[in-house]
């Protein structure tokens, strides 16, 4: 069955760029590109979310082994990034297509104005045909600053431009029932809502990534819910997208719950940017996980932890302290300290404005 997607975003992972010596593989790029050329050709929006600066550095570049991890990631990444860059800017300028390369942090996402101008700034690169390349800012992007890793930063900018779908070519093709490497194990072609798969994830990191399977599964699943298909698929399958966009490779896909506004999306991935935290009782929680559209009200807090302002986002915890969800404050701290447990008060958290983590559905 061939999938409608119109708005694509693709990640490619540090494995699939990378040969098994470090270096960078060219080849695989420029099939890479020649596929997404393809999908240009047949009317498709595109956007790249890309690892390999710091490979590209290393092809480059010895670094003396007495330097510290943190120095060497940002030498390699600083050399490597223009490299990377101009690499895919000569591959796509043989079809006649620009590319553009666009390098984020974490604090591009910290505030809603900084979200919304990164967001103009993608739609008018995507308005006039240009390719955005996306990669992190590995040179100032060290500690608390870094994404988990790039499958993160792609699950952003997914639900930043409200894309059909976000494509991540791993080097596996999807997610497994159990070992890979154990005969009959198979990979789960379609997970939702209720699909238990979790126990079949290892925690193993790519080679030459910070992610694993657990941190792609996770963001998935935040990203499915917020109404964006999730493909995990491996990007060695010789003409993996348009195989993929019809239906005939073998991939996990995340089906898509339901749609989100544009706001909730942002919230959904704003967990770092909290200024308190409210908890709520199990009834409370109960409510929140119900079929039926519901905000978060005083009569269900039990605790308010820390100060916060109309307008910022919250955690919301339950009686574990295990945070469930986040939310933009309807009012601050201090009134809704007053309102604890109070009956027929404003929600502190109203509906539109309230993301409830995947786990808890």
């Amino acid at each position: 069955m061939a999938l409608n997607y119109n708005r694509i975003v693709v990640k490619i992972g540090s494995n699939v760029l990378t040969q098994k010596n470090g270096m960078p593989d060219v080849d695989r790029m420029q099939h890479l590109v020649d596929q997404i050329n393809e999908l240009k050709k047949s009317g498709k929006e595109v956007v790249v979310v890309s690892s390999g600066a710091v490979a590209s550095g290393r092809s480059l570049i010895t670094v003396s082994e007495k330097a510290d991890a943190v120095s060497t990631r940002q030498l390699l990444a600083s050399v490597g990034q223009v490299k990377l860059i101009n690499t895919y800017s000569e591959l796509f300028n043989r079809h006649n297509l620009i590319c553009a390369q666009v390098l984020v942090t974490k604090e591009d996402f910290r505030d809603r104005l900084h979200y919304l101008n990164m967001q103009n700034c993608f739609r008018i690169l995507l308005q006039n045909n240009v390719i955005p390349i996306v990669n992190e800012n590995d040179v100032i992007s060290v500690t608390e600053l870094m994404f988990t890793d790039n499958d993160e930063l792609a699950g952003l900018i997914a639900s930043m431009l409200d894309a059909d779908a976000l494509i991540i070519l791993s080097n596996v093709s999807g997610i497994y029932n159990g070992d890979p490497k154990e005969p009959g194990t198979e990979v789960i072609q379609e997970i939702d809502a209720t699909t238990g798969f979790t126990s079949f994830i290892t925690a193993q990191r790519s080679q030459f990534g910070r992610g694993g399977m657990v941190t792609k599964s996770h963001m998935a699943s935040k990203v499915a819910q917020l109404g964006i298909a999730v493909h995990i698929a491996s990007g060695k399958t010789w003409n993996v997208l348009p195989k993929l966009l019809n239906g005939e490779v073998v991939n996990t896909r995340f089906v898509p719950n339901k749609t989100a506004s544009g706001k909730k999306k942002w919230i959904a991935h704003s967990e770092n940017y909290t200024k308190g935290a409210v908890q709520i009782n199990a009834g409370a929680k109960a409510a929140l996980n119900s079929s039926k559209a519901t905000s978060l009200l005083p009569v269900g807090v039990i605790k308010i932890i820390g100060e916060f302002q109309k307008g910022d986002i919250i955690k919301v915890l339950d009686e574990q302290e295990k945070q469930i969800g986040q939310g933009i404050a309807e009012y601050s701290s201090e009134k809704a300290a007053e309102r604890i447990g109070q009956k027929n008060q404003k929600p502190l958290v109203h509906y539109d404005y309230l993301f409830l983590n995947p786990e808890l559905n």
